[in-house]
């Protein structure tokens, strides 16, 4: 254990240990008010109205947004001085999650806290934040983000949107189309990403919505979050006053990617929250339906599907809130160095910008998963429209996409950490020649400590070996062309993955064990070593895929020989832990870990 914190993207090449990390079991009691009152406001004010969200009803989900003003639920991370809050980073994760059971209502809250009102809080000054800010905390006015045109989604900075300074100097004239732009209907307030003249990159600026020459297309017939507004805007000669530009021009494109950052986390939050509710109606559902006899909850396949959802759900949650610490340490340390709150709180999530970009693939797929498996258990009445799960399957769908799809994310966070090692920020070279020189020795055979969760400790450091090996190799062997070979980044974005989830699963067990004892910890222990059986095997997979497209002869040979040896797992009775497992959930009926 080191005494430093830990770095974005450190915990590739560093043993971290459990009392480094913040774990659910650790929550204050003013933490569990503020998630109790999302979780009452969620069951009060928007599921008893989701048929008529999702039927776009005039007027609703405003008003559901200004009730959560008023309880002071969109100004959580809001300073005190401008109507807010003002809780810690990873109280506003927690705050997310219990508003992700809202299905529609957390798409449009997430747009209006996060990317709506963010940007001006972070990069405004304090005009701008005096000016806006109290109103957005208080749903007064609602906000959208305009980033994405028709010819720019994933590559955002190519957008035609153009500003140009007027003649008197006064106003930039806006032209320009933007799309899938959350909250659109409605909004009062937009942040519009535009290039002025002929720059290379965007600059940001503050419109309000009823300026004249804002014009809107219908509402979007969409596959899920059908409640949630999504529209085309136009501007056609808009004048923005120029003290609306937001920060600096040009530094529009890296606002946007900070502010990404952020939603990305914030995303996987929101998503934990969704998959624990629809494990909730799931559970409930196998427990009262009955086949040949008795409740369906009591045969082997429904108990499987059960225990996976769990399984995944626990490590999701276990590496969103170690992330979200993580975050809230670098912030009080940049504070501490003399850096502003708002400066120090973008640079402390930029620094974990690969882990952010990781928890939202992992996130939106685990959702996925347990969305899928719920419709299955459900069998015909989860295909009805009549269905809550039937609902969450469709509104689950869009979170592969949201905050950059999938595909980017995971070349994102490869790309971060590679350039975190270019720059002389983080040393994977050291740790990579290691493993190199290690696949060349003779190996280690002694025995594995019989301790608890000790044999998945050691499975962890193979795992990370694994990653340096096939990661250092190939970019050794592909050099600058690495970049192009997008297969080969995705095996070792999904290696990087599944280690981050494995590892912070096993810190939450380890936590626990270490306030509980290992008898109030035991299915914590199930959880994580199915977890790592089923982690080595997709491992194994990914960097198996990756050799094959990179390596021959002898090579290939060695780091085959190598990966063998690092996903080596023992014998382990995975049946009996998912039985014990869902037989916990099945006698909660509710999602309980």
């Amino acid at each position: 254990m080191e005494n430093k914190p830990i770095k974005g993207g450190e915990f590739i090449i560093r043993d971290v240990h459990y009392s480094e990390v913040f774990t659910p079991d650790e929550w204050k009691e003013e933490q569990l008010m503020i998630s109790q009152m999302c979780e009452d406001f969620i069951h009060q004010e928007v599921l008893p109205f989701l048929d008529r969200t999702d039927n776009m009803e005039n007027g609703l989900m405003e008003s559901i947004l200004e009730k959560a003003g008023e309880l002071g639920l969109l100004g959580l991370s809001v300073p005190e001085d401008l109507g807010g809050l003002g809780v810690d980073f990873k109280t506003s994760l927690l705050a997310t999650e219990y508003l992700g059971t809202g299905y529609s209502f957390s798409v449009s809250f997430g747009a209006h806290t996060g990317i709506g009102t963010l940007p001006i809080l972070y990069y405004g000054n304090q005009n701008q934040k005096e000016k806006y800010i109290p109103k957005l905390a208080s749903g007064e006015w609602k906000a959208a983000y305009c980033l994405t045109e028709p010819g720019a989604g994933s590559d955002a900075n190519s957008g035609k949107t153009k500003a140009k300074l007027s003649d008197d100097g006064k106003h930039y004239i806006l032209n320009g189309q933007k799309m899938w732009i959350t909250n659109a209907g409605f909004a009062d307030l937009l942040t519009v990403f535009a290039k002025i003249d002929d720059d290379k990159n965007l600059t940001a600026f503050i419109v309000e919505a009823k300026s004249e020459g804002i014009t809107l297309n219908p509402e979007e017939k969409k596959m899920g979050i059908k409640g949630s507004s999504t529209r085309q805007v136009f501007f056609n000669n808009v004048l923005v006053p120029v003290e609306n530009m937001l920060s600096v021009r040009e530094n529009g494109f890296k606002i946007a990617l900070n502010i990404l950052n952020i939603g990305r986390i914030k995303l996987a939050a929101g998503v934990l929250g969704g998959a624990k509710g629809a494990i909730g109606l799931t559970v409930k559902y196998a427990n009262e339906r009955e086949q040949f006899g008795r409740a369906i909850s009591k045969y082997g396949a429904i108990r499987y599907k059960l225990a996976e959802q769990v399984i995944n759900t626990y490590a999701l949650e276990a590496a969103t809130y170690r992330a979200g610490q993580n975050i809230d340490d670098a912030i009080l340390a940049l504070q501490n160095s003399g850096l502003e709150k708002g400066d120090a709180t973008l640079k402390g999530i930029e620094q974990f910008a690969a882990e952010c970009a990781i928890l939202k693939v992992a996130g939106s797929e685990i959702l996925d998963y347990v969305v899928d498996e719920a419709v299955q258990i459900h069998g015909g009445m989860g295909y009805s429209a009549e269905s809550m799960v039937e609902r969450a399957y469709r509104d689950a769908r869009i979170n592969r996409i949201f905050e950059g799809t999938n595909e980017i994310n995971r070349m994102l966070a490869v790309d971060m950490v590679l350039r975190k090692a270019l720059k002389g920020e983080l040393d994977l070279m050291g740790p990579a020649m290691q493993v190199s020189n290690e696949l060349m020795s003779i190996p280690d055979f002694g025995e594995m400590s019989a301790g608890t969760l000790e044999p998945e400790r050691r499975y962890l450091s193979g795992f990370k070996k694994t990653l340096l090996m096939i990661a250092g190799a190939a970019v050794q062997k592909l050099m600058q062309s690495l970049a192009k070979e997008q297969e080969i980044l995705m095996n070792i974005a999904d290696i990087a993955i599944s280690t981050y989830l494995a590892e912070s699963a096993l810190l939450r067990a380890e936590k626990k064990i270490h306030m509980k004892g290992e008898a109030h910890s035991e299915l914590d222990i199930e959880i994580v070593r199915t977890f790592f059986y089923e982690t080595a095997c997709k491992i194994e997979k990914s960097a198996r895929d990756a050799i094959y497209s990179f390596a021959e002869g002898d090579e290939a040979r060695i780091m085959l020989m190598g990966l063998k040896r690092f996903t080596k797992t023992e014998i382990f009775n995975v049946k009996d832990a998912r039985q014990k497992i869902a037989q916990r959930l099945i006698e909660k009926n509710k999602y309980c870990f």
